[in-house]
């Protein structure tokens, strides 16, 4: 019975790094995405972004001015398995003036379509929880 079996992705996702050139060649060729809406407490875009990466094992490709206040951003994020499975994942948020609130979508790209949904089933359950310097 294979029903008791369950593996965390995460056991098996590792940080790793790629020029803007390859990561958008994969992002074009990759077939499986999963869009997964932003939905979190958190209300400021470089914390949920560090909350992001560091929750689901990705390194953030993207240079990031932590000293720039702005309303709107985007990231593309990194990681392989140690099967040598690449993952792919733009986020974009934006800071609503109305209510202070976080919007907008991660997208996520893989070969396969284990880790597209697996990686957006993780990110729709931490993205609830609020990072630990909070």
């Amino acid at each position: 019975n294979l029903n008791d079996i369950h593996m965390d992705i995460m056991d098996y996702i590792r940080p790793a790094t790629c020029t803007d050139e390859v990561f958008r060649s994969m992002w074009a060729e990759f077939e499986w995405e999963n869009k997964v809406a932003i939905s979190t407490s958190i209300t400021e875009l470089q914390p949920f972004l560090n909350h992001v990466v560091s929750s689901t094992n990705m390194n953030c490709l993207t240079p990031i001015d932590s000293s720039e206040k702005g309303s709107f951003l985007a990231a593309n994020l990194y990681a392989r398995s140690v099967f040598g499975e690449d993952a792919l994942v733009n986020l974009s948020v934006e800071k609503k003036e109305n209510d202070g609130k976080l919007a907008g979508y991660i997208r996520i790209r893989s070969k396969t379509q284990g880790i597209a949904l697996s990686l957006g089933d993780r990110i729709t359950s931490v993205q609830r929880e609020l990072p630990e310097s909070e």
